[in-house]
């Protein structure tokens, strides 16, 4: 996989968007979240192997989220 492929639908981001506030989206938006996703993701990995487990886990993502502010 490559750090250039976007993480995110970006069909359903655009119509969340559209339908939540009436805002157009731009085409930059989705590899700047697919960025911000894939750091999410580097940070639960090492939460999931530091303690121990194989599997990410939602935990994994609840506890950079609640040290983040990211909610």
């Amino acid at each position: 996989m490559s750090e250039s492929d976007v993480l995110v639908v970006v069909s359903k981001l655009k119509k969340y968007i559209k339908a939540r506030a009436e805002l157009n989206t731009s085409g930059d938006v989705a590899e700047t979240l697919s960025g911000i996703v894939r750091g999410l993701c580097d940070k639960a990995i090492e939460n999931a192997k530091n303690d121990g487990r194989k599997t990410v886990m939602d935990r994994d993502f609840a506890a950079i989220c609640s040290s983040n502010s990211v909610n």
